[in-house]
Protein backbone atom coordinates (compact mmCIF):
# COMPACT_ATOMS: atom_id res chain seq x y z
CA UNK A 1 0.00 0.00 0.00
CA UNK A 2 1.34 3.25 -1.24
CA UNK A 3 0.02 7.08 0.16
CA UNK A 4 -0.69 7.78 -3.16
CA UNK A 5 -3.27 4.11 -3.08
CA UNK A 6 -4.16 5.25 0.41
CA UNK A 7 -5.80 8.52 -0.20
CA UNK A 8 -9.05 7.84 -2.18
CA UNK A 9 -9.87 5.43 0.33
CA UNK A 10 -9.20 8.15 3.06
CA UNK A 11 -11.03 10.85 0.89
CA UNK A 12 -13.77 8.07 0.93
CA UNK A 13 -14.38 8.18 4.59
CA UNK A 14 -16.14 5.65 6.44
CA UNK A 15 -18.91 3.49 4.80
CA UNK A 16 -19.53 -0.43 4.33
CA UNK A 17 -15.87 -1.07 2.97
CA UNK A 18 -14.01 1.36 5.18
CA UNK A 19 -13.51 1.68 8.79
CA UNK A 20 -11.21 4.80 10.97
CA UNK A 21 -9.69 4.25 14.45
CA UNK A 22 -7.34 5.78 16.55
CA UNK A 23 -4.96 3.48 17.72
CA UNK A 24 -2.82 5.80 19.07
CA UNK A 25 -1.00 3.39 21.35
CA UNK A 26 -2.80 -0.08 21.49
CA UNK A 27 -5.92 -1.48 19.52
CA UNK A 28 -9.53 0.05 20.24
CA UNK A 29 -11.69 -2.56 21.71
CA UNK A 30 -13.97 -2.50 18.76
CA UNK A 31 -11.14 -2.87 16.62
CA UNK A 32 -11.96 -6.96 16.14
CA UNK A 33 -15.56 -5.94 15.89
CA UNK A 34 -14.67 -4.55 12.18
CA UNK A 35 -12.58 -7.06 11.47
CA UNK A 36 -15.31 -9.53 11.95
CA UNK A 37 -17.63 -7.58 10.59
CA UNK A 38 -15.64 -6.96 6.77
CA UNK A 39 -15.18 -10.76 6.96
CA UNK A 40 -18.65 -11.25 7.30
CA UNK A 41 -19.85 -8.86 4.68
CA UNK A 42 -17.93 -7.87 1.95
CA UNK A 43 -14.71 -7.22 2.73
CA UNK A 44 -12.97 -3.44 3.39
CA UNK A 45 -10.11 -1.48 4.72
CA UNK A 46 -9.10 -0.63 8.11
CA UNK A 47 -7.03 2.22 8.92
CA UNK A 48 -5.66 3.34 12.21
CA UNK A 49 -4.01 6.71 13.08
CA UNK A 50 -7.08 8.41 11.70
CA UNK A 51 -9.98 9.76 13.74
CA UNK A 52 -13.92 8.89 12.49
CA UNK A 53 -14.15 12.45 10.43
CA UNK A 54 -11.22 11.42 8.06
CA UNK A 55 -8.52 13.41 9.98
CA UNK A 56 -4.82 11.88 10.25
CA UNK A 57 -3.56 11.75 13.47
CA UNK A 58 -1.21 8.88 13.34
CA UNK A 59 -0.09 6.62 15.74
CA UNK A 60 2.63 6.54 18.28
CA UNK A 61 5.59 5.50 15.87
CA UNK A 62 7.29 3.90 19.43
CA UNK A 63 4.17 1.23 19.17
CA UNK A 64 4.35 0.55 15.30
CA UNK A 65 5.45 -2.73 16.14
CA UNK A 66 3.58 -3.23 19.10
CA UNK A 67 0.36 -2.36 17.44
CA UNK A 68 1.11 -4.64 14.24
CA UNK A 69 2.24 -7.60 16.03
CA UNK A 70 -1.10 -7.86 18.29
CA UNK A 71 -3.47 -7.51 14.77
CA UNK A 72 -1.39 -10.53 13.22
CA UNK A 73 -1.42 -13.06 16.69
CA UNK A 74 -4.81 -11.94 17.77
CA UNK A 75 -6.51 -12.66 14.12
CA UNK A 76 -4.26 -16.34 14.38
CA UNK A 77 -5.99 -16.50 17.81
CA UNK A 78 -9.35 -18.30 17.75
CA UNK A 79 -10.18 -16.66 21.10
CA UNK A 80 -9.77 -13.65 20.07
CA UNK A 81 -11.28 -14.24 16.26
CA UNK A 82 -13.11 -17.59 15.64
CA UNK A 83 -12.69 -19.15 12.97
CA UNK A 84 -9.52 -17.56 13.00
CA UNK A 85 -8.33 -15.85 9.73
CA UNK A 86 -4.50 -14.25 9.68
CA UNK A 87 -4.11 -11.25 8.74
CA UNK A 88 -1.11 -8.47 7.95
CA UNK A 89 -0.86 -4.87 7.83
CA UNK A 90 1.23 -2.46 6.74
CA UNK A 91 2.99 0.51 7.38
CA UNK A 92 2.29 3.73 5.67
CA UNK A 93 3.56 7.37 6.37
CA UNK A 94 0.87 9.41 4.93
CA UNK A 95 1.79 13.36 5.11
CA UNK A 96 4.31 12.58 7.29
CA UNK A 97 2.40 10.57 9.72
CA UNK A 98 2.63 6.90 10.15
CA UNK A 99 -0.44 5.19 9.65
CA UNK A 100 -0.92 1.58 9.51
CA UNK A 101 -3.83 -0.08 6.95
CA UNK A 102 -5.16 -3.46 6.93
CA UNK A 103 -7.14 -5.32 4.34
CA UNK A 104 -9.43 -7.56 5.73
CA UNK A 105 -10.73 -10.07 2.22
CA UNK A 106 -14.80 -10.68 2.27
CA UNK A 107 -14.48 -14.87 4.28
CA UNK A 108 -16.43 -17.74 3.09
CA UNK A 109 -17.41 -18.68 6.79
CA UNK A 110 -19.07 -16.83 9.60
CA UNK A 111 -16.76 -15.05 11.89
CA UNK A 112 -17.06 -14.46 15.93
CA UNK A 113 -14.97 -12.02 18.32
CA UNK A 114 -15.30 -12.59 21.88
CA UNK A 115 -18.46 -15.16 21.19
CA UNK A 116 -20.36 -12.58 19.06
CA UNK A 117 -21.35 -12.13 15.72
CA UNK A 118 -20.65 -8.91 13.86
CA UNK A 119 -22.31 -7.43 10.86
CA UNK A 120 -21.46 -4.48 8.42
CA UNK A 121 -23.18 -1.57 7.23
CA UNK A 122 -22.74 1.61 6.29
CA UNK A 123 -23.23 2.40 9.88
CA UNK A 124 -20.55 0.58 10.64
CA UNK A 125 -20.57 -2.56 12.73
CA UNK A 126 -23.53 -4.49 13.72
CA UNK A 127 -23.82 -7.09 16.63
CA UNK A 128 -25.80 -9.68 14.97
CA UNK A 129 -28.13 -11.22 17.96
CA UNK A 130 -31.59 -12.22 16.00
CA UNK A 131 -31.50 -15.84 15.05
CA UNK A 132 -33.26 -15.40 11.81
CA UNK A 133 -30.32 -12.90 11.17
CA UNK A 134 -28.30 -15.03 11.97
CA UNK A 135 -29.38 -17.56 9.85
CA UNK A 136 -29.41 -15.66 6.24
CA UNK A 137 -25.76 -14.91 7.03
CA UNK A 138 -25.15 -18.55 7.25
CA UNK A 139 -27.17 -19.39 4.23
CA UNK A 140 -25.51 -16.45 2.35
CA UNK A 141 -22.27 -18.06 3.20
CA UNK A 142 -23.61 -21.23 2.25
CA UNK A 143 -24.82 -20.52 -0.70
CA UNK A 144 -21.99 -19.08 -2.26
CA UNK A 145 -19.11 -20.81 -0.99
CA UNK A 146 -18.41 -24.19 -1.50
CA UNK A 147 -14.64 -24.49 0.09
CA UNK A 148 -15.91 -24.28 3.67
CA UNK A 149 -18.02 -27.26 3.38
CA UNK A 150 -17.38 -29.60 6.15
CA UNK A 151 -16.40 -33.20 6.26
CA UNK A 152 -17.04 -34.71 9.59
CA UNK A 153 -15.43 -37.90 8.92
CA UNK A 154 -12.31 -36.18 6.94
CA UNK A 155 -9.47 -36.95 9.47
CA UNK A 156 -5.96 -35.19 10.15
CA UNK A 157 -4.76 -38.34 8.92
CA UNK A 158 -5.84 -37.74 5.63
CA UNK A 159 -3.34 -34.70 5.12
CA UNK A 160 0.38 -35.26 3.61
CA UNK A 161 2.71 -35.39 7.15
CA UNK A 162 5.84 -34.38 4.72
CA UNK A 163 3.91 -31.11 3.57
CA UNK A 164 4.09 -29.20 6.77
CA UNK A 165 7.75 -28.70 7.61
CA UNK A 166 7.53 -27.53 3.83
CA UNK A 167 4.75 -24.92 4.51
CA UNK A 168 6.50 -24.21 7.40
CA UNK A 169 9.94 -23.33 5.71
CA UNK A 170 7.98 -21.02 2.67
CA UNK A 171 5.63 -19.35 5.68
CA UNK A 172 9.44 -18.48 7.43
CA UNK A 173 10.95 -17.54 4.20
CA UNK A 174 8.45 -15.00 3.78
CA UNK A 175 7.50 -13.95 6.96
CA UNK A 176 10.24 -14.60 9.59
CA UNK A 177 7.47 -13.69 12.74
CA UNK A 178 4.51 -16.02 11.37
CA UNK A 179 1.93 -17.21 14.30
CA UNK A 180 2.14 -20.40 12.33
CA UNK A 181 5.22 -21.32 13.13
CA UNK A 182 4.56 -21.57 16.66
CA UNK A 183 1.88 -24.08 16.43
CA UNK A 184 1.53 -27.50 16.44
CA UNK A 185 0.41 -28.77 12.58
CA UNK A 186 -3.67 -29.12 13.90
CA UNK A 187 -3.40 -25.99 15.58
CA UNK A 188 -1.88 -25.23 12.25
CA UNK A 189 -4.81 -25.88 10.22
CA UNK A 190 -7.24 -24.45 12.80
CA UNK A 191 -5.28 -21.13 12.35
CA UNK A 192 -5.27 -21.27 8.92
CA UNK A 193 -9.63 -21.47 9.21
CA UNK A 194 -9.72 -25.48 7.84
CA UNK A 195 -11.41 -26.85 10.84
CA UNK A 196 -14.78 -25.25 10.59
CA UNK A 197 -18.04 -25.66 13.10
CA UNK A 198 -21.01 -25.19 11.15
CA UNK A 199 -23.38 -24.01 13.32
CA UNK A 200 -26.10 -24.53 11.37
CA UNK A 201 -26.28 -28.06 10.50
CA UNK A 202 -24.89 -28.75 13.78
CA UNK A 203 -20.94 -30.52 12.82
CA UNK A 204 -17.80 -29.81 12.90
CA UNK A 205 -14.44 -31.00 11.07
CA UNK A 206 -11.98 -30.04 8.57
CA UNK A 207 -13.42 -28.27 5.47
CA UNK A 208 -13.16 -29.22 1.21
CA UNK A 209 -10.11 -26.44 2.27
CA UNK A 210 -8.68 -28.64 3.88
CA UNK A 211 -8.57 -31.87 1.59
CA UNK A 212 -7.79 -29.73 -1.45
CA UNK A 213 -5.15 -27.62 0.46
CA UNK A 214 -3.12 -30.46 2.27
CA UNK A 215 -5.11 -33.94 0.92
CA UNK A 216 -3.37 -36.86 0.34
CA UNK A 217 -3.84 -37.99 -3.32
CA UNK A 218 -6.62 -40.87 -2.01
CA UNK A 219 -8.36 -38.18 0.18
CA UNK A 220 -8.78 -35.58 -2.83
CA UNK A 221 -10.27 -39.06 -5.14
CA UNK A 222 -12.96 -39.55 -2.10
CA UNK A 223 -13.73 -36.01 -1.77
CA UNK A 224 -13.85 -34.92 -5.47
CA UNK A 225 -13.51 -37.66 -7.70
CA UNK A 226 -13.88 -35.55 -10.90
CA UNK A 227 -10.82 -33.20 -9.52
CA UNK A 228 -7.98 -32.99 -11.44
CA UNK A 229 -5.84 -29.82 -13.49
CA UNK A 230 -4.59 -30.50 -16.94
CA UNK A 231 -1.11 -29.11 -18.46
CA UNK A 232 -0.36 -29.14 -22.08
CA UNK A 233 1.82 -28.46 -24.34
CA UNK A 234 0.49 -27.93 -27.96
CA UNK A 235 3.07 -26.38 -30.36
CA UNK A 236 3.74 -29.37 -33.00
CA UNK A 237 1.13 -31.53 -32.71
CA UNK A 238 -1.79 -29.59 -32.18
CA UNK A 239 -4.63 -32.24 -32.13
CA UNK A 240 -3.36 -33.89 -29.07
CA UNK A 241 -0.31 -32.55 -27.38
CA UNK A 242 3.63 -32.57 -27.83
CA UNK A 243 3.91 -33.10 -23.79
CA UNK A 244 1.16 -33.49 -20.30
CA UNK A 245 1.06 -33.35 -16.53
CA UNK A 246 -1.93 -35.16 -15.46
CA UNK A 247 -2.55 -33.68 -11.89
CA UNK A 248 -4.25 -34.79 -9.49
CA UNK A 249 -2.55 -33.86 -5.89
CA UNK A 250 -3.17 -31.43 -3.46
CA UNK A 251 -2.89 -27.32 -4.21
CA UNK A 252 0.52 -26.95 -2.64
CA UNK A 253 1.75 -29.80 -4.56
CA UNK A 254 -0.15 -28.49 -7.96
CA UNK A 255 1.32 -25.17 -7.71
CA UNK A 256 4.65 -26.61 -8.12
CA UNK A 257 4.07 -28.72 -10.56
CA UNK A 258 2.24 -26.15 -12.87
CA UNK A 259 5.37 -24.22 -12.19
CA UNK A 260 7.83 -26.73 -13.28
CA UNK A 261 6.02 -27.36 -16.71
CA UNK A 262 6.10 -22.99 -17.80
CA UNK A 263 9.78 -22.99 -16.48
CA UNK A 264 10.15 -26.29 -18.93
CA UNK A 265 8.14 -24.73 -22.04
CA UNK A 266 8.04 -21.10 -21.60
CA UNK A 267 10.90 -18.78 -22.35
CA UNK A 268 12.44 -16.26 -19.64
CA UNK A 269 13.83 -13.06 -21.38
CA UNK A 270 16.68 -11.36 -19.39
CA UNK A 271 14.95 -7.75 -17.72
CA UNK A 272 16.07 -5.48 -14.92
CA UNK A 273 13.66 -3.79 -12.36
CA UNK A 274 15.94 -1.11 -11.55
CA UNK A 275 19.26 -2.82 -10.82
CA UNK A 276 17.98 -5.91 -10.12
CA UNK A 277 17.15 -8.86 -12.41
CA UNK A 278 13.39 -9.90 -12.33
CA UNK A 279 11.94 -13.31 -13.58
CA UNK A 280 8.93 -12.24 -16.03
CA UNK A 281 7.96 -15.40 -16.76
CA UNK A 282 7.84 -16.35 -12.80
CA UNK A 283 6.21 -12.61 -12.09
CA UNK A 284 3.63 -13.13 -14.76
CA UNK A 285 2.87 -17.05 -14.72
CA UNK A 286 2.98 -16.96 -10.54
CA UNK A 287 -0.24 -15.10 -10.88
CA UNK A 288 -1.72 -17.40 -13.36
CA UNK A 289 -1.31 -20.63 -11.69
CA UNK A 290 -2.07 -19.07 -8.29
CA UNK A 291 -5.59 -17.43 -9.93
CA UNK A 292 -6.34 -20.93 -11.81
CA UNK A 293 -5.91 -23.24 -8.63
CA UNK A 294 -7.74 -20.38 -5.94
CA UNK A 295 -10.20 -19.01 -8.06
CA UNK A 296 -11.89 -21.76 -8.55
CA UNK A 297 -15.59 -23.87 -8.27
CA UNK A 298 -14.44 -27.31 -6.99
CA UNK A 299 -17.32 -28.65 -6.85
CA UNK A 300 -17.84 -28.11 -10.63
CA UNK A 301 -16.61 -32.05 -12.82
CA UNK A 302 -14.69 -29.12 -15.12
CA UNK A 303 -11.37 -29.87 -15.20
CA UNK A 304 -9.28 -26.38 -15.16
CA UNK A 305 -6.49 -26.54 -17.91
CA UNK A 306 -2.94 -24.75 -18.66
CA UNK A 307 -2.56 -25.51 -22.27
CA UNK A 308 0.61 -24.06 -23.89
CA UNK A 309 0.12 -23.37 -27.65
CA UNK A 310 2.38 -21.76 -30.87
CA UNK A 311 2.28 -18.11 -29.26
CA UNK A 312 0.09 -18.54 -26.01
CA UNK A 313 -0.96 -19.57 -22.82
CA UNK A 314 -4.51 -20.31 -21.97
CA UNK A 315 -5.74 -21.43 -18.71
CA UNK A 316 -9.63 -22.17 -17.96
CA UNK A 317 -11.03 -23.27 -14.64
CA UNK A 318 -14.92 -23.91 -13.45
CA UNK A 319 -16.09 -20.27 -12.18
CA UNK A 320 -18.96 -19.17 -10.28
CA UNK A 321 -19.56 -15.96 -12.08
CA UNK A 322 -20.71 -12.61 -10.98
CA UNK A 323 -20.25 -10.92 -13.87
CA UNK A 324 -20.19 -12.07 -17.75
CA UNK A 325 -17.50 -11.18 -20.56
CA UNK A 326 -14.06 -9.75 -20.87
CA UNK A 327 -13.10 -8.04 -17.28
CA UNK A 328 -11.17 -4.56 -17.89
CA UNK A 329 -8.10 -4.53 -15.66
CA UNK A 330 -8.59 -0.54 -14.53
CA UNK A 331 -11.88 -1.06 -13.92
CA UNK A 332 -12.71 -4.63 -12.55
CA UNK A 333 -14.11 -5.30 -8.98
CA UNK A 334 -12.93 -8.13 -8.04
CA UNK A 335 -14.68 -11.39 -5.85
CA UNK A 336 -13.21 -13.59 -3.51
CA UNK A 337 -14.27 -17.53 -4.90
CA UNK A 338 -12.11 -19.51 -2.23
CA UNK A 339 -11.19 -16.81 0.19
CA UNK A 340 -9.62 -19.27 2.98
CA UNK A 341 -7.71 -20.94 -0.34
CA UNK A 342 -6.29 -17.83 -1.36
CA UNK A 343 -5.59 -16.44 2.59
CA UNK A 344 -3.16 -20.10 2.86
CA UNK A 345 -1.92 -19.23 -0.15
CA UNK A 346 -0.95 -15.49 1.28
CA UNK A 347 0.88 -16.93 3.77
CA UNK A 348 3.36 -19.24 2.02
CA UNK A 349 4.30 -16.06 -0.93
CA UNK A 350 2.23 -17.46 -3.13
CA UNK A 351 -0.31 -14.97 -4.22
CA UNK A 352 -1.17 -11.09 -2.90
CA UNK A 353 -3.65 -9.37 -2.16
CA UNK A 354 -7.37 -10.14 -4.01
CA UNK A 355 -7.43 -8.46 -7.67
CA UNK A 356 -3.68 -8.19 -7.31
CA UNK A 357 -3.41 -11.00 -10.05
CA UNK A 358 -4.83 -9.01 -12.75
CA UNK A 359 -2.71 -5.73 -12.55
CA UNK A 360 0.66 -7.55 -11.77
CA UNK A 361 -0.04 -9.85 -15.20
CA UNK A 362 -1.10 -6.37 -16.80
CA UNK A 363 1.99 -4.60 -15.27
CA UNK A 364 4.83 -6.97 -16.45
CA UNK A 365 3.54 -8.70 -19.72
CA UNK A 366 4.02 -5.62 -21.93
CA UNK A 367 7.82 -6.47 -21.03
CA UNK A 368 7.54 -10.12 -21.68
CA UNK A 369 5.51 -10.12 -25.04
CA UNK A 370 5.89 -6.18 -26.31
CA UNK A 371 2.90 -4.94 -28.27
CA UNK A 372 0.07 -7.82 -26.98
CA UNK A 373 -2.58 -7.29 -23.81
CA UNK A 374 -3.47 -10.72 -21.62
CA UNK A 375 -7.17 -11.59 -21.90
CA UNK A 376 -9.25 -12.19 -19.13
CA UNK A 377 -13.17 -13.67 -19.74
CA UNK A 378 -15.34 -14.36 -17.17
CA UNK A 379 -18.32 -16.64 -17.47
CA UNK A 380 -19.13 -20.14 -16.45
CA UNK A 381 -15.70 -20.66 -16.81
CA UNK A 382 -12.86 -18.10 -16.14
CA UNK A 383 -10.19 -17.68 -19.23
CA UNK A 384 -6.93 -16.24 -19.09
CA UNK A 385 -4.78 -15.72 -22.25
CA UNK A 386 -0.83 -14.65 -22.28
CA UNK A 387 0.74 -14.14 -25.30
CA UNK A 388 4.53 -14.90 -24.78
CA UNK A 389 7.53 -14.00 -27.03
CA UNK A 390 8.72 -16.68 -29.82
CA UNK A 391 12.08 -18.25 -29.92
CA UNK A 392 14.03 -21.17 -30.73
CA UNK A 393 12.30 -24.17 -29.57
CA UNK A 394 13.82 -27.81 -29.31
CA UNK A 395 11.46 -30.24 -31.24
CA UNK A 396 12.15 -32.83 -28.03
CA UNK A 397 14.44 -32.70 -25.26
CA UNK A 398 16.35 -35.88 -26.81
CA UNK A 399 17.14 -33.82 -30.13
CA UNK A 400 19.19 -31.27 -28.25
CA UNK A 401 20.97 -33.88 -25.67
CA UNK A 402 21.75 -35.56 -28.98
CA UNK A 403 23.21 -32.86 -31.10
CA UNK A 404 25.37 -31.90 -27.80
CA UNK A 405 26.81 -35.39 -27.83
CA UNK A 406 27.81 -35.53 -31.33
CA UNK A 407 29.71 -32.14 -30.57
CA UNK A 408 30.91 -33.03 -27.14
CA UNK A 409 29.12 -30.79 -24.74
CA UNK A 410 26.35 -31.17 -22.19
CA UNK A 411 22.54 -30.67 -21.84
CA UNK A 412 23.03 -27.10 -20.22
CA UNK A 413 25.58 -25.89 -22.57
CA UNK A 414 23.03 -26.44 -25.56
CA UNK A 415 20.47 -24.63 -23.03
CA UNK A 416 23.14 -21.74 -22.29
CA UNK A 417 23.64 -21.27 -26.19
CA UNK A 418 19.90 -21.01 -26.72
CA UNK A 419 20.10 -18.56 -24.12
CA UNK A 420 22.76 -16.44 -25.71
CA UNK A 421 21.11 -16.71 -29.07
CA UNK A 422 17.87 -15.22 -27.15
CA UNK A 423 20.16 -12.61 -25.60
CA UNK A 424 22.60 -11.09 -27.61
CA UNK A 425 25.34 -9.49 -25.80
CA UNK A 426 24.52 -11.14 -22.44
CA UNK A 427 27.01 -11.27 -19.69
CA UNK A 428 28.20 -13.91 -17.64
CA UNK A 429 26.45 -12.57 -14.10
CA UNK A 430 23.53 -12.75 -16.46
CA UNK A 431 23.66 -16.00 -17.70
CA UNK A 432 24.70 -17.07 -14.36
CA UNK A 433 21.16 -15.51 -12.56
CA UNK A 434 19.22 -17.63 -15.44
CA UNK A 435 20.44 -21.00 -14.63
CA UNK A 436 21.14 -20.78 -11.23
CA UNK A 437 24.66 -22.00 -11.12
CA UNK A 438 27.71 -21.06 -9.58
CA UNK A 439 30.08 -18.67 -11.35
CA UNK A 440 32.71 -21.41 -11.91
CA UNK A 441 30.83 -23.18 -13.01
CA UNK A 442 29.53 -21.43 -15.45
CA UNK A 443 32.83 -20.38 -16.25
CA UNK A 444 33.54 -24.24 -16.87
CA UNK A 445 30.35 -24.04 -19.24
CA UNK A 446 32.14 -21.37 -20.84
CA UNK A 447 34.92 -22.31 -21.61
CA UNK A 448 34.12 -25.01 -23.18
CA UNK A 449 32.08 -23.60 -25.92
CA UNK A 450 34.66 -20.99 -26.52
CA UNK A 451 37.11 -24.16 -27.18
CA UNK A 452 34.50 -25.82 -29.43
CA UNK A 453 34.53 -22.29 -31.14
CA UNK A 454 30.55 -22.04 -30.45
CA UNK A 455 30.61 -18.77 -28.73
CA UNK A 456 32.80 -15.45 -28.30
CA UNK A 457 33.49 -13.10 -25.36
CA UNK A 458 33.50 -9.33 -26.84
CA UNK A 459 35.43 -7.35 -24.42
CA UNK A 460 37.03 -8.09 -20.98
CA UNK A 461 36.14 -10.95 -18.93
CA UNK A 462 33.93 -8.75 -16.52
CA UNK A 463 32.40 -6.61 -18.43
CA UNK A 464 32.27 -8.19 -22.23
CA UNK A 465 29.36 -9.99 -23.67
CA UNK A 466 29.14 -13.50 -25.28
CA UNK A 467 27.66 -13.71 -28.85
CA UNK A 468 27.15 -16.46 -30.95
CA UNK A 469 29.52 -17.84 -33.46
CA UNK A 470 28.67 -19.02 -37.21
CA UNK A 471 29.40 -22.90 -35.72
CA UNK A 472 27.04 -22.01 -32.61
CA UNK A 473 24.24 -20.58 -34.97
CA UNK A 474 24.52 -23.56 -36.98
CA UNK A 475 24.50 -26.49 -34.07
CA UNK A 476 21.55 -23.76 -32.66
CA UNK A 477 19.75 -24.41 -36.29
CA UNK A 478 19.98 -28.51 -35.53
CA UNK A 479 18.41 -28.33 -31.99
CA UNK A 480 15.36 -26.43 -33.83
Amino acid sequence: MTPQQLQPILQQGEGIMVEFKTARAELNRNVFESICAFLNRLGGSLVLGVQDNGTVVGVDTQQVDKLKSDLITQSANPQKLNPPFTLFPEVVVYEGKTLIYLYVPQSSQVHATRGVVYDRSEDGDLKITDQERLSQLYLRKKGFYTESKVYPYLHFSDFRAELFPKIRNLVRSNRPDHPWLNLSDEDLLRSAGLWRHDRQEGTEGYTLAAGLLLGEDTTIRDLLPHYKTDALLRRENLDRYDDRDDIRVNLVEAYERLSQFVQKHLPDPFYLEGDQRVSLRNKIFREVIANLLVHREYLSAYPAQLIIEPERVVTTNANRAVSHGPLDPKHFSPHPKNPVILNFFKQLGRADELGSGIRNVTKYLPHYTPGKKAQFVEGDTFETIIPYPRRPYPRSQNVGINVGINVGINERQIQIIQRVAQHQGAKVKDLQTMFDVTERTLERDMQVLREKNLVVLQGSKKAGKYQLTEKGKQLLEQTI
